[in-house]
């Protein structure tokens, strides 16, 4: 009996010391494996900081509802990374960058995946340029609209009187109502988007003008004085004119002249315009042809800048009341008919040779080496 009694106690203290040994062996082994699976999870993920080499920049689009998992496919199959695997685990372990934003992004050579991760989490993507030039019209904006191959386009097919119902200003006329500017914008935007922010945009700055206005204008709305600084747009391209022009027109209409600006003969014309402005053409009756009607004519002719605008609502005093081009891309202004004739015979009718419109754009520092 003792003898079995010996023998438990040896085959219990033998399965203590084998349960001990079995579970180290498999802390152990365990301690291994999440060792092995650390290292191997560490090494996968600093992929993600390693920089990508490419040739040029590459345009990369995030579609409209796509998920992070298909995001990640694509970014593998463009070369961007060997196994995707790595940004998805990256997104299980920092939720908060698992959600990218659509669009189209730029990657330039030395980001690293997680430099384009970011970018496409915080939505930066590429955007482009489109200018609207002071001066231009309507019909020259949309045209430059049209061949912008990055704007999707909406509004192709669209009269210009469905563009103004869009912008909330249904039966009315769109000349002058967008402001000129370079606009940026990303794949995402439609030319109808790009609309609505150039015609947001005049409405603002026409309001801000509008309030800070001098006394004594000649206008009685905003609109009003829109149509003046067209005119004064048109009229000149030195920005020291503007409030001089503005006041020699603001003169006219206090003194019930006729303001006889040939920007307006030549918007009137319209396509009969072909370079030149005849005495018949100063004399055929538009509703533009100021030479023909009283007043302002019933809408701006031209995109205005803030310039323009605001020259409009702050003329110069004076005591000019015409002005002619010099030939240099300024003016001589004059107080009488008779020092206007004479400055006519000087500068338009013996023309210097190198006579032009606009003034001499300034010199650039290679230009002056």
């Amino acid at each position: 009996m003792a003898h079995l009694r010996q023998s438990a106690a040896l085959l219990k203290l033998w399965n203590s010391r084998l349960v001990k040994k079995l579970l180290l062996a498999a802390v152990s082994l365990i301690v291994l494996l999440g060792s092995g699976l650390g290292i191997w999870l560490w090494q996968g993920l600093q992929t993600l900081e390693q920089p990508v080499v490419l040739d040029e920049p590459v345009l990369f689009s995030v579609p409209m509802g796509a998920g992070y998992d298909q995001i990640a496919r694509s970014m593998e199959q463009n070369g961007f990374m060997d196994d995707s695997l790595w940004m998805r685990i990256h997104a299980r372990l920092n939720p908060e960058q698992s959600r990218l934003l659509a669009g189209e992004y730029e990657f330039t050579s030395g980001m690293s995946r997680l430099d384009m991760i970011r970018k496409m989490v915080s939505g930066d993507t590429k955007q482009w340029q489109i200018q609207f030039i002071e001066g231009w019209t309507f019909r020259d904006m949309r045209k430059a609209i049209a061949a912008n191959p990055r704007l999707d386009k909406v509004t192709t097919d669209w009269t210009d009187a469905q563009i103004m119902e869009a912008m909330g200003a249904a039966d009315e006329h769109p000349e002058g109502r967008f402001f000129p500017d370079t606009y940026l914008h990303g794949s995402q935007e439609t030319d109808l988007d790009l609309y609505k922010r150039a015609f947001n945009r005049m409405e603002r700055v026409l309001a801000e003008e509008w309030e800070n206005r001098a006394e004594g204008l000649p206008y009685d709305t905003p609109y009003e004085a829109l149509i003046m600084a067209s005119i004064v747009e048109r009229e000149t391209g030195a920005a020291h004119e503007r409030a001089e022009v503005a006041g020699v027109f603001v003169r006219r209409l206090e003194k019930g002249m006729r303001l006889q600006t040939d920007p307006t003969v030549i918007y009137g014309m319209g396509d009969q315009y072909k370079g030149r402005i005849t005495r018949k053409d100063l004399r055929t009756y538009t509703d533009y042809n100021t030479y023909r009607i009283n007043g302002l004519p019933p809408t701006p002719i031209a995109l205005s800048g803030r310039e323009a605008v605001h020259a409009a609502l702050h003329p110069a005093d004076g005591d000019t009341y015409y002005f002619v081009a010099r030939g240099d891309g300024t003016h001589k202004f004059s107080r009488t008919l008779a020092e206007h004739q004479e400055a006519v015979r000087q500068f338009q009718l013996n023309r210097r040779e190198d006579y032009r419109s606009s003034p001499a754009a300034p010199e650039t520092d290679s230009q002056k080496e």
